[in-house]
């Protein structure tokens, strides 16, 4: 009995949530390709607006993250001591 005393209700639930969560998603977007089809205009409208999204600007701090991290790949890469991927097909 203590492999089922190790599982939680908490993960039970977690897991049915994570797939309520999908379901819901695949169900909007079913609904949404539905819609569109009806709705043509409506549907260039909204895609009009999903690249919206991308106005926002990514912050410097994350953009430095991203470098850092890139660095130490880089780093890494040089270490391990093995030649750099490239591609020799100059046929």
């Amino acid at each position: 009995m203590e492999l089922l005393s190790a599982i939680d209700i908490r993960y039970y639930f977690f897991i049915l949530l994570a797939i309520l969560l999908v379901l819901f998603i695949l169900k909007s977007m079913f609904r949404l390709v539905i819609w569109s089809k009806k709705m043509p205009k409506g549907a260039f409208i909204l895609l009009a607006i999903f690249p919206l999204i991308s106005i926002f600007p990514i912050p410097g701090e994350e953009v430095k993250k991203f470098e850092r991290i890139k660095q130490v790949q880089i780093k890494e890469e040089d270490e391990s001591g093995e030649p750099p991927n490239e591609d020799v097909s100059n046929v």
